[in-house]
Formats: structure tokens, sequence, C-alpha cells
């Protein structure tokens, strides 16, 4: 009787992006939760810094705290990676407020945007767009291998027409660096 109740209370219950499990997810940036860390202790760091400082000079108030406050948790946003995940025929970024999401075996487009920060930027039949580090790819080698087969599904159904250089340049960077990572555990880099 317990379980037929059970069953059907999750029959009931809606599936929404806040609770649906990480089904299917087969990679993901293992460097991630560090930088996540380095950036929320820059920020507190930032605002007890400005907070003592203002307790020194005793000009520290509530309406002070709280510039500094804001100040730090900005910082931590500007500083915060987006978390990047892939699975069969997907790759997602989850930035601070939304999950954007790529089918890689419908790529369109794949465009190296350089600046201060190198992005990646892909698109797919159904408008998804993800921009990325290239960084995490060369680290993260999983990732790597679900973006690159899902492309070679792409490119083989003709719809990646933009981008082929481009990820055959991140490929030699993330094989480079497999190497050498190889070479230097077994002892000969």
């Amino acid at each position: 009787m317990g379980r037929r109740l059970m069953v059907r209370a999750r029959a009931r219950t809606r599936v929404t992006a806040a609770n649906r499990p990480q089904r299917g997810v087969l990679a993901w940036d293992r460097g991630w939760r560090r930088e996540a860390r380095a950036a929320w202790c820059w920020g507190v760091a930032l605002g007890g810094v400005l907070a003592v400082a203002d307790l020194a000079r005793g000009s520290l108030d509530w309406p002070r705290a709280g510039c500094w406050t804001a100040l730090a948790a900005v910082l931590v946003a500007v500083l915060r990676p987006a978390r990047v995940t892939a699975g069969d025929g997907w790759l997602a970024a989850r930035g601070l407020l939304r999950e954007r999401r790529v089918r890689t075996d419908l790529l369109t487009l794949v465009r190296r945007a350089d600046g201060v920060a190198p992005r990646l930027v892909l698109r797919d039949v159904g408008g998804g767009r993800v921009e990325l580090d290239p960084r995490v790819l060369r680290s993260n080698p999983l990732l790597w291998h679900e973006l690159d087969a899902g492309a070679r599904r792409a490119r083989e159904r003709g719809l990646l027409r933009e981008g082929a250089a481009v990820l055959e340049a991140v490929g030699e960077g993330v094989d480079g660096q497999t190497v050498r990572a190889i070479l230097r555990a077994s002892g000969l880099g």
C-alpha cells in the first residue's frame, strides 16, 4: 500500500530544470571546484580587507559594511567560472543564473573569440549557444572527447559549415598537453 502511494506521488511531481537529475553526464570540468573556491576566497578577502581598513579608520558602519559586502559579491560573480559538463551529444555551461546547452551532434558554427580572455563559441541548429574557455577543454580531455565526437557527427551530416579549423587547432592543443602529461608521468619529460 505504501509503495503504491509513493509511486503516485512521484507521478504527480513535475520535473523542472531545478530538480532534474544530472543523468547522462559523462564528462565535467575537474578544475571547476578549485577555481570556484578561489573566486570565493578572493571575494571574501577583498571584503575583509576593506572592512578591516574601514574599522581601523573608525568609520565602519552598517551602510559601508553593506557596500563592502556587495563589492565582494560582485568580485565573486565576476571571477566564478562557468561549470562545463558534457554528455552524449550535448555540452552545457552553467553560469550564475542559467545553464546554456548546445547539441554537439547538431553544431553549425564553432568560432574562436580572441580578446582579454579567449573564448570558444559553439552554436547548434536549434539556436543553442555556449561560450567556454578553451583551457577547460585542454585540461579535461574527456570534455574534449565528447565535443569532438559530436562535432564529427555534425560534420558527417553536413551541418558544421564554419569552425572545423578551430576545432582542429583546439584538438592539437589538447593532444599535445595530454602527451606531455603522459611523458611527465612516465618520467621521460
